[in-house]
């Protein structure tokens, strides 16, 4: 039986792995069609902002991992 403590820790994982998965589909929309991006005339500038993002969601697993272990 998983216990509350496991299911809260489950959820957050999921969460941020979903978060990443959305940011790293923007990043290969806007690697193949640039063009679709017409509010962010800087291509360059909106990946780098979808990076910034995969990279404070995968900051939050490791610290997940690191910390708040399932047991």
């Amino acid at each position: 039986m998983v216990n509350l403590r496991e299911k809260i820790i489950k959820s957050l994982l999921a969460h941020a792995n979903g978060e990443i998965q959305i940011h790293l589909a923007n990043v290969e929309i806007y690697l193949n069609n640039p063009a679709g991006i017409g509010e962010h005339p800087d291509v360059t500038a909106a990946i780098q902002e979808e990076l910034d993002q995969v990279a404070k969601w995968e900051d939050q697993v490791s610290v997940i991992q690191k910390y708040l272990k399932v047991q």
